[in-house]
């Protein structure tokens, strides 16, 4: 339990007024202040450098009835009860260095919001430790970037639940819409929130991956140019493929510089990355889920990083250069298409193997998630929104107890009818030597998970002979055995688990 908060000093002992409290006046704290005030909300924003919340009402919010607070203090005094801050500040040890100094001005029932990319272990222990003091924490996954805070972000908050009501009204009123529905529900208990916006951050990475090898085909194999390519972008974006990403890669690539030369082709082709991907590939590791594609993605931007490694290796290493001796001779029109379907059935998979992750982290933490309700949050103001988020909702409205997407009768029978396309793409790829590790990664995912034997038989037998794993029969799983396959070893077996 929480004690009193100390006698206030005189600017506390006003009237509160202030719907939430914001802290931390970056690009996304500012424009999501905004958002919040544009829909009738009075917000009291603040950040540790002080001057910024001057800055800030003197420009941005001039005329607004955002108003500011110079300490935790005033933040908190300013603010009605049930006392609500969200931090929007860097994820790890500034968001538990705020919590303690919030710790002091708040009571029983308060609600702290965490906006910004926490790691989803340290949301549950925020939430368990607050949640002992009478306290209510909530995870929050915003996605969306500077235009979707200012105009309309996809909000995913998890955690304590008794928190939701108080600010249902809040995220709901500022989130985007889709479907005329608020890109916001309450995903979960715990550290849900964040998982949720950790595996779509996960999906966004192979998105990004996928539409990125299919430019370097089209540039590289069929030795088209930038606006060419845009057209692609641009025809692809009306179809099946239509999402936020399709849409600005297609700008990206037909930008010119001042110079009038096309800026993407300045730009140096090592890609950074802030963890959530590896977060989500180390998740999937550690719950044996194959959550291949997005392995895939944060593999290929290290090995981006490699850049002059990589320029080594292009002297020494034999292989077909694409557009040199290596170049594509059949109908170009045709494998345009073979691409568009090839990169619609791989989003497929990596939004299917997203799922499975959910599913199994659900199971091992008691989350009790709502599939279709995510994929409507991921339908508009994030970074992945795309139409085809209606076809996953679709799927959960006729089956809330789906296995994985692909069992749905939609996506079944688009795979179906895309992967020969897909094939071809990846095998004239690789006879090219363009490196496609998301497409051909997701295709070989596709084949082993449709295979009913899988030469994992003789893996283990592997196992236990060097190792004394031991193994189940076909006709007896759940039994183990172990064999002396060289007369030489013992009868002892080593313990078995699944890793």
């Amino acid at each position: 339990m929480l004690t009193t908060p100390p006698t206030a000093p005189s600017f506390c002992r006003h009237a509160a007024s202030a719907d939430i409290g914001l802290i931390g006046l970056a690009v996304m704290g500012q424009n999501l202040v905004l958002n919040m005030n544009d829909h009738g909300f009075v917000v009291c924003a603040y950040n540790r450098t002080t001057s910024k919340v001057d800055q800030f009402l003197a420009n941005e919010a001039k005329g607004t009835k955002i108003v500011g607070a110079h300490s935790i203090e005033e933040l908190c005094a300013k603010l009605k009860r049930p006392r609500k801050v969200m931090l929007l500040v860097k994820a790890g040890q500034p968001v538990d260095d705020f919590i303690a100094q919030l710790l002091p001005y708040l009571e029983e029932g308060d609600i702290i919001i965490d906006g910004g990319n926490s790691h989803f272990p340290d949301t549950i222990r925020r939430t368990k430790e607050l949640e002992a003091k009478g306290l209510l924490y909530v995870g929050a996954g915003v996605s969306g970037g500077e235009e979707g805070a200012r105009f309309g972000p996809s909000i995913m908050p998890g955690g304590s639940p008794a928190a939701w009501p108080h600010l249902q009204p809040i995220f709901q009123a500022v989130a985007a819409k889709a479907d005329g529905m608020p890109c916001c529900d309450w995903v979960g208990e715990t550290g849900s929130g964040h998982y949720v916006k950790m595996v779509h951050n996960g999906i966004e990475y192979g998105d990004m991956q996928l539409i990125c090898e299919g430019y370097h085909i089209m540039k590289s194999m069929l030795g088209m140019g930038n606006d060419e390519i845009g057209a692609s972008f641009t025809e692809w974006n009306a179809g099946d493929l239509d999402s936020f990403l399709m849409e600005i890669t297609k700008d990206i690539v037909t930008f010119k510089d001042d110079d009038g030369k096309f800026l993407v082709e300045k730009i140096r082709d090592t890609a950074g990355q802030k963890g959530t991907g590896k977060w989500t590939a180390i998740s999937a590791l550690d719950l044996g889920m194959p959550v291949t594609l997005i392995g895939e993605a944060v593999f290929a931007r290290c090995l981006s990083a490699l850049k002059e490694e990589r320029g080594r290796a292009a002297a020494l290493l034999a292989g077909p250069k694409p557009g040199v001796d290596a170049k594509f001779t059949g109908d170009r029109a045709l494998f345009l298409k073979d691409l568009e379907n090839a990169l619609y059935a791989a989003k497929l998979i990596s939004y299917a193997q997203g799922f499975m992750l959910l599913r199994e982290a659900a199971k091992e933490q008691g989350w009790h998630l709502n599939n279709g309700g995510i994929a409507i949050m991921w339908k508009g103001g994030c970074i992945i929104r795309s139409r085809f988020l209606g076809d996953i909702k679709k799927a959960f409205d006729r089956n809330p107890d789906l296995e994985n997407l692909l069992f749905d009768p939609f996506f079944a029978s688009v795979l179906e009818r895309t992967q020969s396309s897909w094939r071809r793409v990846v095998a004239q790829a690789t006879l090219l030597g363009v490196p496609v590790p998301a497409l051909s990664s997701a295709l070989a995912f596709y084949d082993g998970y449709r295979t009913a034997y899988l030469p994992a038989n003789l893996l283990q037998a592997q196992r236990d002979y060097f190792g004394a794993h031991t193994y189940e029969f076909v006709d007896a799983p759940g039994s183990w055995h172990h064999t002396n396959w060289t007369g030489r070893g013992g009868r002892v077996a080593s313990s078995t688990y699944n890793a």
